[in-house]
């Protein structure tokens, strides 16, 4: 049958990458989706398929190992996966949109020599800047660097961090000169095995449940110098604009959610018959899918507008605030939706669409809130009035 399909143009390259990318999904993620979602773990088999399917480096260059290809190209595999599991879509969403992009336009050639490779070919990786007192006002911060002369001392907690039971590099924001405020934000490359490091508590979590979300502990953690990413009082600078760029692959991870959502609503609704006829043939259900459809297709047109644009090298700033924001409401919408569509079923554990229900309320909370994204958009309106 006929699933919901977008028509949004996509070359004929982005339209097969896309396809192999969802197919890889379906096959190699979807029959470990509800047990991860149980245990609340990442399936050990997985993690080197995603690296083996060059999903994990999409952007990194082929001399370090990674795909060589572009950010365009990461988004569509974040909505693809997406479709299938969120919580690996964002797995991927992470290293690439944040870690990947930051060592390759702030790291030094030793950083990018030692590290793309392995982040191309075998370790996830996790960016921390979160702590408890630094949500959505990041740049509050307090952890702490030393400078000890050979090497820094990093001293802190950060919280909330996605794939921070997985991963094996983390990039860590840390205030280098407390005094300067957030011009003292520093970023470095830290090694699970550091000295002095260590990750706390796993978040028993609401959704995206195989995407592990940690405390770090860095208690006086050393750091050799040539691990400091960019220049020193830079993080802040660092931080602002991978997350311009994260918040696209939150919208693709959003946009794919609802896809995936609504294509579990279109077979159910085909299938469950009611009345003598399929539900899908009574007037109320079909009006209900145009206008989410409809939706749906918007944030994918946004979602892509927004790399698009990010890719031409034009601002986008406005337009990832937006992409963000409505995606991500439009997840929400549809997952609800699609679990109405199912009735008593899709109030159980037993069918995909509560998982899903589940898993899109993070993407009005993560990598900047509804409000952050409201914020941003009405002051790029009006600084240019």
């Amino acid at each position: 049958m006929e699933k919901f399909k977008a028509l949004t143009t996509l070359s004929e390259d982005e339209q097969l990458f896309f396809d192999t990318v969802k197919d890889f999904a379906e096959s190699e993620i979807a029959p470990f989706s509800a047990k991860m979602d149980a245990d609340s773990k990442l399936d050990p088999s997985l993690s080197p398929k995603l690296f083996e399917m060059g999903l994990m480096g999409i952007e990194i260059p082929e001399k370090y190992l990674g795909s060589g290809s572009d950010f365009f190209m990461a988004i569509l595999a974040i909505e693809a996966i997406s479709m299938i599991d969120p919580a690996i879509g964002v797995v991927v969403d992470a290293q690439n949109t944040l870690v990947n992009n930051l060592v390759l336009n702030y790291g030094s050639d030793f950083l990018k020599s030692k590290y793309l490779p392995q982040l191309a070919a075998k370790k996830i990786s996790s960016y921390a800047l979160s702590e408890a007192v630094s949500g959505s006002d990041a740049f509050a911060l307090t952890t702490r660097a030393e400078d000890k002369g050979d090497y820094w001392e990093l001293t802190g907690n950060k919280l909330w961090i996605t794939n921070g039971g997985d991963a094996e590099l983390f990039v860590v924001f840390a205030n280098a000169n407390p005094a300067a405020g957030y011009k003292g934000i520093t970023a470095f490359m830290v090694e699970k095995d550091s000295p002095g490091f260590s990750v706390g508590k796993k978040e028993d979590k609401l959704g995206i449940r195989a995407s592990s979300t940690c405390e770090l502990i860095l208690d006086h953690c050393i750091v050799p110098n040539e691990n400091m990413i960019g220049e020193l009082g830079k993080g802040y600078k660092i931080a602002i604009e991978t997350l311009n760029e994260g918040r696209i692959g939150i919208g693709a991870q959003m946009l794919g959610l609802a896809e995936g959502a609504l294509n579990h609503g279109l077979r159910y609704i085909q299938e469950r018959v009611q009345f003598g006829q399929k539900i899908g043939n009574f007037q109320g259900m079909q009006f209900q899918l145009a206008d989410i459809a409809t939706e749906v297709e918007a944030a994918k047109l946004m979602v892509y507008n927004a790399a698009r644009l990010k890719m031409s090298g034009r601002n986008f700033i406005r337009e990832a605030a937006m992409a963000k924001l409505y995606s991500s409401q439009i997840a929400e919408k549809t997952a609800s939706l699609m679990v109405e569509f199912f009735g008593g079923y899709g109030f159980t554990k037993d069918y995909p669409v509560e998982k899903l229900y589940r898993d899109a309320k993070i993407g009005t909370i993560y990598e900047g809130t509804s409000n952050m994204q409201r914020l941003t958009i009405a002051k790029t309106l009006l600084k240019n009035l």
